[in-house]
């Protein structure tokens, strides 16, 4: 049972805490000799709420950080919260959230707009006073209320203080003994987390982990490896872009941030790590802007890919922009060529102390060219220029580093092959997971690994994956553990044990804080039943977590995988690759689909809309059809064009008859096609009378 309640953990939450070096979050000097309960190792936000779990359950925790700042990207900049399923975050988690929501509910939080007037229009980023929680927020005030939950539990807090990696720790049989940092200091426990995003600590134990991504045959999943047809977020070159210095001439060579490698086939697995980036906190506010400055070292050369997509005809605002209270952001990235430094991050993991801070002051000097680029370039167009140019970093926020954000964004780096490794599979709840101890929701999301250069001759991104698990999903204490005979004493609830793309829904941080929760109450159960962290009484285990307001269980039933097109036979095209006239909203409601949904146009705003499907077919006669998810809502008049050697042809489909091939495609007929020029065909949304579908289109050879 916590001994701090809620209600006076609240009281104080909107109070400013030190930020570094006071009492008796900070630690005024330790007995080196002493031994503790806990040694946590990593300031991310599951290192914070694993010491407070600790610190509550009384037992002696110390929190070492390699960082000055505590909280990782919670505090670093990601303010637009990645929640998915907001029921699904419990425990301390959600006490987090809901202590930044007292925090907002004083008049005094709010000095640049009033808290109605913060994102009306959006459920996610709206300031409900009568919610319990909120899920967007500034970085100064989550890293203030991290320090004071740490005040409050009284944990001390080592700050700055780097494990030696190659030394530094020292085993006892199949236990870590204990931690020594480079600056000398040794730190005993007797059970040990490591909370880091790296997973510097488990390596440095002797703990099995990969880095990459496995190929789908590793654990029969369907999204894992690469995947050149998966086209999720948009965040692609949907125009055709030259790679070469003289857009003509192959031989001239490739322009920068693209590379000339194999980028390898559907499915197989490599050694690539997706994308890293800063999560920018910018505003409007003049008196709290800072404008973009011109880097000392800028080479716009490092940016003529953004400036050829442009010119492509490519217009998008390169910037996922989310509304943060006081008209600040966050920032990320979106498009073919944004903030994310695709290619430049693949030895981060492993690297050195060295090497990462080398990797980390490329990436930054990159992002800060690209918003230099973006408000001032005269090749970027007018309104992008005019709209970024307005931009500028928020002045109250990473004042102490130029404010620029404190923390790179690693997505993703080591994961630990553990006792359990969660998949796919678990994500879509059609495998028994095995002693959960947390629930994640959020989209299985990679973003792109590499940029590569297309057989046609063309520039494109690759790995860029967002697949909705259907609902909350379990997550197994024996992905928090190593196997046992590598190391008894030890939980990691940042790397856990989990494949790429699993890894893509659960590196999300509530997530993080979730399983540092349970990590933490993992590690005291093992001291007191005086055994391995792997052996820990689950049901003693499972009762301490729901005390203490885990959500644990889920009973959303299982997702049927989609059908995948290469699976399928002859030529097919998703709804992804379509291009779309109007909006269409991806959905996942009706099966079976084509790719991870299919898409509506919510039965509004019909004229003009419409969906092309375009395909490179050889000389032929083709079977063409079109697959869709049939239901009682759906348009019984939806007109298709297909458009082959000898006209156009019209089909009007009725989408509430179950379609004949699988109930998944419907025949449109057959056609030829002379193979000079692509195949099309088009749906169009406007004369309907219900909700018009668009999935997949099929071209089957018949002679």
């Amino acid at each position: 049972m916590n001994k701090y309640s809620r209600r006076r953990f609240l009281k104080d939450c909107g109070k400013a805490a030190a930020v570094a070096g006071l009492s008796p979050a900070a630690l005024a000097g330790k007995d080196p000799s002493e031994v503790f309960d806990i040694v946590v190792y990593g300031g991310t936000s599951a290192g914070v709420i694993a010491a407070v779990q600790a610190a509550r359950m009384d037992r002696s925790v110390i929190l070492i950080s390699p960082d000055r700042h505590l909280g990782g990207l919670t505090t670093g900049g990601l303010g637009w919260t990645d929640t998915g399923d907001q029921s699904a975050i419990g425990g301390l988690s959600r006490e987090f959230y809901q202590c930044l929501h007292d925090y907002y509910q004083k008049p005094s939080a709010w000095e640049y707009e009033k808290p109605q007037e913060l994102n009306a229009d959006r459920g996610h980023g709206t300031f409900d006073p009568n919610a319990d929680a909120i899920w967007v927020f500034e970085p100064h005030v989550a890293e203030r209320i991290y320090e004071q939950m740490l005040d409050e539990a009284g944990v001390p807090v080592v700050r700055d203080a780097w494990l030696d990696r190659d030394n530094g720790v020292r085993m006892k049989g199949n236990r870590i003994a204990a931690v020594t940092t480079l600056d000398g200091r040794n730190w005993r426990g007797r059970t040990f987390i490591d909370a880091t995003y790296e997973g510097d600590l488990m390596a440095a134990a002797g703990v099995t982990f990969t880095v990459g991504r496995e190929s789908n045959d590793k654990y029969d999943e369907l999204w894992n490896g690469v995947q050149k047809d998966a086209r999720h977020h948009g965040h692609y070159f949907k125009k055709r872009v030259s790679p070469y210095v003289d857009p003509d001439d192959p031989s001239s060579g490739l322009v920068p941030r693209v590379h000339g490698d194999d980028p390898g086939q559907n499915g197989e697995g490599d050694h690539r790590v997706q994308a890293y980036c800063f999560r920018m906190c910018m505003t409007k506010v003049p008196e709290n802007r800072v404008p973009w400055p011109k880097p000392a070292d800028y080479d716009d050369r490092e940016y003529e890919l953004l400036l050829r997509n442009f010119e492509a005809g490519d217009h998008r605002l390169p910037l996922k922009i989310d509304m943060m209270p006081n008209r600040k952001t966050d920032t990320n990235n979106h498009g073919a060529f944004s903030t994310d430094n695709i290619g430049r991050n693949y030895d981060y993991p492993t690297a050195s102390y060295a090497e990462r801070r080398r990797i980390i002051d490329a990436h930054e000097r990159y992002q800060k060219g690209l918003m230099w680029t973006l408000a001032n370039h005269p090749r970027v167009p007018d309104h992008i220029r005019k709209e970024v140019s307005e931009w500028g970093l928020a002045a109250d926020e990473f004042v102490d580093n130029g404010n620029w954000p404190h923390q790179l964004y690693i997505r993703e780096a080591r994961r630990m092959v553990g006792q359990y490794v969660m998949t796919e599979h678990d994500c879509r709840r059609t495998a028994d997971t095995p002693k959960p101890v947390g629930l994640g929701s959020y989209t299985m999301d990679s973003h792109n690994v590499q940029r590569y250069v297309t057989e046609e001759g063309h520039v494109q991104n690759e790995g860029d994956i967002g697949v909705h698990p259907g609902g909350p999903y379990e997550i197994s204490y024996d992905s928090l553990v190593p196997k046992e005979d590598e190391c008894a004493n030890l939980l990691v609830p940042v790397c856990v044990s989990s494949s790429h793309i699993a890894y893509g829904s659960i590196r999300m941080e509530p997530v993080f804080m979730i399983l540092g929760q349970s990590a933490a109450t993992g590690a005291v159960h093992a001291i007191e039943e005086r055994g391995p962290v792997q052996r820990v009484d689950y049901g003693r285990l499972k009762k301490q977590l729901l005390a203490d307001g885990q959500h644990i269980e889920t009973d959303a039933p299982p997702k049927t995988p989609p059908v995948q097109a290469r699976h399928l036979e002859g030529v097919v095209v998703d709804d992804n690759e379509a291009e779309r006239k109007g909006t269409w909203e991806a959905s996942t409601s009706v099966a079976p689909f084509v790719g991870d949904h299919y898409r509506h146009d919510g039965n509004k705003n019909k004229p003009g809309k419409a969906a092309l499907y375009s395909a490179n077919l050889d000389e032929g006669r083709y079977e063409v059809r079109m697959s869709y998810t049939a239901h009682g809502n759906r348009a019984t008049n939806v007109p298709v064009l297909i458009h082959h050697a000898d006209g156009t042809t019209t089909v009007h489909v009725n989408e509430q008859k179950t379609p004949e091939h699988d109930d998944l495609f419907t025949t449109l007929g057959e056609f030829r096609f002379t193979g000079d020029e692509p195949a099309k065909v088009e749906i169009k949304a406007e004369g309907t009378d219900g909700h018009v579908i668009i999935d997949a289109v099929q071209w089957l050879l018949v002679e």
